[in-house]
């Protein structure tokens, strides 16, 4: 639980909301506030007021003239009377934001990943502690009604022992992607590392990881990486992926297999998720399993629901409608970034990097950095400190 004090916003109402960012996610964002019947969006803020213009104008076929425009997020939030805020700014320019939103008072719902490092990201979230507001990261990816099956029906599985997930596309995006270091581990994997840690259900303890970069590749940083996760309790993730893998490309979501103590779970990213308990009953995979016989493989119900950045969306509403924390607060948020941090370091050593060293090390940074007394306070109790 985040311990915050936000208030309840009322039912009755759609929430009232500024996104901050109107590029091309922002674009995205903005058309599924217009089609969430439980928001309204206020008010948009941009640097560049005719890129807000002319996003508004598309999304509306001939502008909003009630929506209030503007460069400053506390400034228009005001102006439009706006319950929360979107933030889909760059990375680079999350803390900046989430900051004068949370201690104007704003509860915010930021894209992902949360900061460029984990120290940056300590701070935000510890501002979010400081300010009694919810910061939460919006790990779409964790929005899919397959993985929710997916999650029910391992969660039957007993003691989870190895989990494989492998993501294989290709594609030319263009622009400062191709142009990154550790590509893939940075800009994708935190979606795969995020949705290990809901599937398996602990956190993970280390890694290694490998990085190279095949001689057809049209990025300049490693297109491909592979790193092996040790998590609480003892569990692995196997991760392999590329993004330079013509053919047969695999899901968004990647392709996964779940090896536990009772049976297996499969699941392509995409579709219902199948089960195999052998030598199991009718029943025993669990409820909203289709039966195929006694110990053969059954295929999951699948149970529909808002998914990806809708699905973020409707989890920011309710939480602030329930006062209940939702699963990507942003100090829960912390360890999916620390994976990311964690295995760029161990590609970059050749050796296991431990999780707790990377939170550490950024703990001890985000405190060197931080100067507002009341941050550096919460900041201190998101991390525990080695003793001596």
């Amino acid at each position: 639980m985040s311990g915050l004090a936000t208030p309840r916003l009322p039912a009755d109402r759609p929430l009232r909301l500024v996104q901050v960012g109107a590029g091309g996610m922002g674009r995205n964002w903005l058309r599924t506030i217009a089609a969430s019947e439980a928001a309204e969006l206020v008010g948009v803020v941009d640097l560049n007021l005719d890129t807000a213009r002319a996003a508004l104008a598309d999304l509306t076929a001939g502008g909003a003239d009630d929506v209030v425009l503007g460069t400053s997020v506390a400034e228009v939030a005001a102006r439009a009377g706006a319950d929360a805020v979107v933030n889909v700014t760059v990375p680079a320019a999350h803390r900046v934001v989430n900051e004068e939103a949370l201690f104007a008072g704003l509860p915010v719902l930021c894209e992902k990943p949360a900061a460029p490092t984990v120290a940056e990201a300590l701070r935000q979230a510890a501002a979010a502690r400081a300010a009694g507001q919810l910061l939460m990261i919006s790990q779409s990816r964790r929005y899919f009604a397959a993985l929710d099956a997916l999650v029910g029906q391992v969660g039957q599985l007993g003691e989870i022992g190895a989990v494989d997930c492998g993501f294989f596309k290709a594609p030319h995006f263009g622009g400062f992607r191709e142009e990154m270091d550790h590509v893939l581990l940075v800009d994708m994997a935190v979606h795969h590392f995020d949705a290990a840690r809901r599937v398996i259900g602990a956190d993970p303890v280390s890694v290694y990881c490998e990085e190279h970069n095949p001689g057809w590749s049209w990025y300049r940083g490693a297109a491909n990486a592979q790193a092996v996760f040790e998590f609480d309790g003892g569990a692995r993730l196997t991760y392999s992926g590329s993004w330079c893998a013509p053919g047969l490309e695999t899901s968004w979501n990647g392709q996964w297999r779940i090896s536990a103590e009772r049976g297996t779970a499969l699941w392509d990213g995409d579709n219902a998720p199948t089960v195999h308990v052998p030598g199991a009953g009718e029943g025993v995979a669990g409820a909203g399993s289709t039966a195929a016989g006694a110990g053969e493989p059954r295929q999951a119900e699948v149970v529909p629901r808002e998914q990806e950045i809708a699905g973020a969306l409707a989890e920011f509403i309710d939480c602030l409608r329930t006062g209940r924390s939702p699963e990507t607060e942003a100090a829960e948020n912390l360890r999916s970034l620390a994976m990311v941090e964690a295995a760029v370091a161990s590609a970059e050593s050749g050796e296991r990097v431990r999780i707790d060293d990377v939170l550490i090390a950024s703990l001890r940074e985000a405190l060197a950095a931080e100067d507002r007394p009341e941050v550096r306070a919460h900041v201190e109790g998101l991390v525990t400190l080695p003793v001596g």
